[in-house]
This record gives C-alpha cells, structure tokens and sequence, in this order.
C-alpha cells in the first residue's frame, strides 16, 4: 500500500491529503489534495492561503527533494478569479471553473516527484529521467470557432508540439483531459472532432485511443468553449504501455461514438503506474444505470473503477488520488458521506463538473502507482 496521511497547517486553516509512492532508491512521486477553510472569505484571501500552503510542502518532513510537476486549480468562477493566479512558468498549471462542494472557492490537486530533472521546452513541463520524458501541458485552448473547430485547432497544436520531441498522438500521448464549457450542447462537437483528428493520426476501433476524461468545466477566456490538458511519454518500449477494458463491466467506448480508452497501464522496472479515465455508472452495453439515483450510480462508478485497477493488477489501496464530478450540488452531502466511509485516507475533490450524458449524476478518475519488478524495462 502506499503511504498516505493528512496534514492540518491550522495557522492558515489548509488540509493538505498526501498520498505518496517514495522506494529507497530512485524517483518518488506524491499527490497532494488541497483543501482551504472559506472563513467567509474573498477569493484573494483564499488563494493567498492555498499558495503559501504549496510553499511549505516541499519543505515539510516526508517531501525530501519534492519539485513540483503539475497544478490543477479548481475555481468557483474562473474568468473573474484567474486574474488573481500568480504565474508559474515552470510547473504544468491547469485552471479550470469546476467549483468545490465543499463550501470553499478554491482547490488543487498538486503532483510533485524527486529525482526527475525538470525543464520547460518547446511550451511543455519536461520532467526526464533514466532516459524517458515525461511531457506535461495543460490550458491549451482556441477562443475562436465552435466547439469541434475549437478542438481540431487545439489537437493540431499539440500534435505540432509532439513533433518537436520526435513524438506522436498515436505513439506517445498516455492521458488527456477535455473540460467542455456547456457540456450538454458543446461535448458532441468536441467529440466529432477529436474522432476525425484520430483517424487521420491512425486512431481506430482496430488500433488503440487515449485514456481521458470529457466533462463540463469552464476555462477563464469566455470565448473558449474547450481547454485540454495531456500528459505525453517518450523513451518507452510499445510493450510497456496497455489498455484496460474491464468487458465484464463496460463496453468499447466507440460503440456509441467517444474515442478514447478506460484507461491504460504503463509499466516501468520498478513501478506500474494506472491512468483510469473518467468512469461512470454504466454497463457492458453502454447503458446508464440506475438513473435517477445518486447513491446507486456512486456505489456502480466505484464497482466499474474498481474492475479497471484489477485489470491493471491494482486495486484502491493503490490510488494516489480521486477527481469526482457532480452534476447536482444537492447531492453533495449524500456523496461526500459515502467518499468519506469508503475511501476515508486517499486524497480526494469533489467538485461541480456535469457528465457528458445528462442522466449521470457523478463521474470520477484517478491515477494509481504499485511497486513492481519488470527488469525488461528501466525503472521509472
């Protein structure tokens, strides 16, 4: 099991869930979830009260040799608040209006690793080690067209910046994630293109997709109706990298016209690392279930999250962290409850974010590590 604790720097009323994967030797690799008191207060004071907890981290006992990799901020009101976000041009940062439901304006899941060296290039987060890169961006966005033309500008772009790694979509992108503004009109526009953009890059049924999440969340430019993040890896065997289907549970995702994978498992000399997409409560035949009932649809999500991890030799003791997704602030209260009974030590958000189907009530991902010995392959 990884290590996992929480921290209260009650001076500035911050908790800070930690989950970390550290072996003796090599990298280590933490997940943190930030969480701020409102105390009533503006955003600024908030803000002001999370960074200073990023501050401290790295220098806290438990985080020796921590640098920061990625920032995911999650705001109540992304296009009045992002102006006050300081500017971090060596760190991967996400900004994105998916308003915390726990009374707060601000949240954060952070990763930092130890042993990696980092660097910006080419507008990407390099982190390199033992002769793979690790290829982080986030807030890549077009403010221009509708939603389809917006995503194939954004993919185009990426895909352009691959290129200069001597990468592909096809051959090197392990996750991405679409926040779509108005996901109940804007999603299928997104959905098309990114199908087009695929096949032309060799994405198919027969071949392989991406593990990613597409759910509603607002970026700061009013005029942009998509944001994308993406993690890409070079310096890897093909037969290092896997995906996760769990056909007992759910079906291929093409059949009802998405590309992208449940999710996918690479495999390093000492460490297997799991990236679940963002699952719901559905069935094998690509069927909602349990509609109209929170409870229901929370205790199937974690059903099919569960069967993925197995897939990938893993299991819950193995997450790192959990993103969770409610369409309906009302049922906060019932699944923070039941988040808190079942998985009371992994750092976890909930946030307001509606599912691309209307009749799912919750959505979550996550990101899973489990020390493992594969000495056909370099450690990570």
């Amino acid at each position: 099991m990884n290590n996992r604790n929480i921290l209260y720097l009650e001076d500035i009323g911050v908790r800070a869930e930690v989950a970390s994967f550290r072996p003796e030797t090599g990298v280590g690799e933490w997940h943190v979830m930030l969480h701020v008191e409102s105390r009533g207060e503006r955003f600024e004071d908030q803000l002001r009260r999370m960074y200073e907890a990023e501050d401290r981290l790295p220098h806290m006992p438990g985080f020796e040799g921590a640098q920061y990799i990625l920032k995911r901020y999650f705001l109540s009101d992304s296009t009045n608040q992002q102006p006050f976000m300081r500017q971090q041009p060596d760190i991967a940062i996400s900004i994105i209006q998916q308003q915390p439901l726990d009374g707060s304006k601000v949240a954060a899941w952070l990763y930092l690793t130890s042993g990696q060296q980092i660097a910006t290039e080419h507008g990407m987060v390099v982190a390199s080690h033992n002769g793979y890169r690790h290829l982080w961006q986030m807030g890549l966005i077009c403010n221009q067209g509708d939603s389809a033309e917006q995503t194939e500008a954004i993919l185009n772009h990426y895909e352009q910046q691959l290129q200069y790694f001597g990468a592909t979509l096809a051959d090197n992108c392990i996750r991405t994630w679409f926040f779509v503004r108005d996901v109940d009109t804007q999603y299928a526009g997104m959905v098309k293109a990114r199908r087009e953009n695929f096949e032309r890059q060799g994405l198919t049924p027969a071949t392989h997709y991406i593990a990613s999440t597409g759910i509603g969340g607002g970026p700061a430019d009013t005029k942009a109706l998509i944001q994308m993040g993406t993690y890409a890896l070079t310096g890897f065997q093909p037969s290092q990298q896997r995906y996760l289907y769990a056909k007992t549970h759910l079906n291929p995702t093409y059949e009802y016209g998405v590309t992208f994978e449940r999710g996918t498992c690479v495999e390093y000399g000492d460490r297997s690392h799991v990236f679940i997409s963002g699952t719901a409560s559905i069935n094998n035949r690509g069927e909602v279930m349990y509609v109209g009932d929170i409870r229901q649809q929370t205790l199937r999500m974690w059903e099919n999250v569960e069967m993925l991890l197995s897939e990938g030799g893993m299991d819950y003791s193995n997450v790192m962290h959990l993103v969770v997704y409610l369409r309906d602030t009302g049922d906060y209260e019932l699944v923070s409850e039941m988040f808190r009974q079942r998985f009371p030590e992994i750092p976890t958000v909930i946030t307001l974010a509606p599912v691309c189907r209307p009749t799912w009530l919750i959505e979550m991902e996550c990101i899973a590590v489990k020390r493992n010995h594969h000495p056909q392959y370099r450690p990570f």
